[in-house]
This record gives C-alpha cells, structure tokens and sequence, in this order.
C-alpha cells in the first residue's frame, strides 16, 4: 500500500471573490472565461502582496503571462462567493509556476484549479530576464 499523498502546502495568498450576476452566461451558471478572471484577480493580489515594483517592474520589465490553463470541476451560481488560493510552483531562471485552487466558500469544496506560469521579461523587446535575487527569495519561500 502506498504512503498518501502529502497535503499541499499552505497558500501564498487567499482572495475572496464575490461572483458577479455578469459573471454568468445564458445557462445561467457561471461562464469558462470568469474563471480566468478570478485567477487574474489573485494573481493580481498576490504581486501587490510581493510589492513586485519594489523589483524593478516598470515600464522596462516586469511579469509577462506565458500561459494561463484551468480545469473546472463544477458549475457555479450566483450568488456566491470564491476563494482563490495561490501557491507557487517552480521557480527558475527567468519564469515561475503559479497554482490556483478555486473553492466555494459556502461549500467548501474545489469548484475549478488552474495555473500559470509567468515570465519576467524586457517590454522593451529583449527577451526573457533573470528574475530579480530579492524576488526570486520571495517566491522561493512560498514554493511548493
């Protein structure tokens, strides 16, 4: 018999979103692209929390999103309310792995999962850069 699983490691960031009556689509339950947008929304929470400008993000650099994916495990409804969870993943050279967990408050069960890997990039058309060392410390300390 094989050992279980480990649980997850404890979430960088938790966002608490309310769903939207716009959220939903004609068959009246929450639409595939909404998801993305909370995912978005935590992410967006979660650089804030990191103070990502204080690592040279500006109009020269900063995070890219390389790719965004998401598995829905069930249908949501308004009104309710999500909690995003954020944990980091990989963390390399210049990219890091974002996860999400997407539960339902009230029910305290997973409703979708998601990730993202984000570049730190030149917006000034260079390529991909190292992430900054203060940075890469702070992601690190949230790795799974």
């Amino acid at each position: 018999m094989s050992d279980p699983a480990p649980p997850p490691p404890a979430p960088v960031l938790v966002e608490v979103l309310p769903v939207r009556w716009g959220d939903m689509d004609a068959l009246g339950h929450v639409n595939n692209t909404a998801f993305f947008t909370y995912c978005e929304s935590a992410r967006m929470a979660y650089f804030t929390k990191l103070r990502i400008e204080d690592h040279g993000a500006g109009p020269e650099q900063g995070p890219v999103l390389a790719t965004a994916s998401c598995t829905f495990k069930a249908q949501v409804h308004y009104p309710a309310t999500l909690l995003v969870e954020v944990r980091v993943g990989r963390v390399g050279r210049s990219s890091f792995t974002l996860h999400y967990e997407l539960l339902d408050q009230a029910q305290g069960s997973s409703v979708a999962s998601g990730e993202s890997v984000v570049v730190w990039a030149s917006y000034t058309g260079a390529g991909s850069l190292p992430i900054p060392d203060g940075l890469r410390s702070q992601l690190v300390a949230g790795e799974a």
